[in-house]
């Protein structure tokens, strides 16, 4: 396997923005950083808007795969900024399909957990101006993924990637996300297998519990 990589590092808080005439306040806009400070809880100089559906212990460290941005621009045929998705991590070799629920990774001094994929919503649209994106992030599963913090600690755009352990169950990022958005008739014992992965943050695990229900 290629080795991994960040390619850049991003941070920033909440600003007022307008789309389509209407004023709202996000997060999603970044600049980019030469570290990143890693709290328990938040990483230092960055927050998010809406904390009732954003930010917490689980999704501290947001990371977005450099590859998909070939894609999206290939797609849209549009260049795309730096940080468009809002993440605070921009790496290769790091996609959805290669990293599991519950993997440990150290960037720089900080020691983080795979925690849940990312669930996106139409603030992304508003961010890049473009009234597809989600849609089609929804049909690829090029969502991006978020980090628990086990170990505080800097970030620097130069900081290796390491990965410290692999979760057993091997349940990917991108398995999840498409089992919820794409199988009508999900197999009960993959669902069953997913749940067994302790890791899995709350908001994913309630998702996987609905669909069992309804399978």
């Amino acid at each position: 396997m290629s080795s991994r990589k960040i390619v850049y590092i991003s941070k920033g808080l909440p600003k007022e923005k307008q789309y389509n005439g209407q004023d709202f306040r996000s997060g999603i806009w970044k600049e980019q950083a030469d570290e990143l400070h890693v709290r328990s809880h938040r990483i230092e100089e960055d927050d998010v808007a809406n904390h009732a559906y954003h930010g917490g212990p689980d999704r501290v460290v947001c990371l977005y795969p450099f590859e998909h941005y070939a894609h999206w621009e290939r797609v849209f045929e549009q260049p795309l900024d730096k940080s468009a998705f809002g993440e605070n991590v921009t790496a290769e070799n790091m996609r959805e399909d290669q990293v599991c629920i519950g993997d440990v990774y150290q960037f720089g001094d900080a020691i983080l957990q795979v925690a849940q994929g990312r669930y996106p919503c139409g603030t992304i649209n508003k961010r890049n101006g473009n009234n597809l994106l989600l849609k089609k992030i929804i049909e690829t599963g090029y969502t991006g993924y978020f980090f628990r913090v086990l170990q505080e600690g800097i970030i620097k755009k130069d900081s290796p990637i390491v990965q410290l352990s692999a979760h057993p169950l091997q349940v990917t990022v991108a398995s999840i996300h498409h089992l919820y958005f794409h199988e009508k008739s999900p197999d009960p014992k993959v669902i069953q297998r997913m749940l067994e992965v302790e890791e899995l943050a709350l908001p994913w695990r309630q998702k996987l519990l609905e669909k069992q229900q309804k399978s």
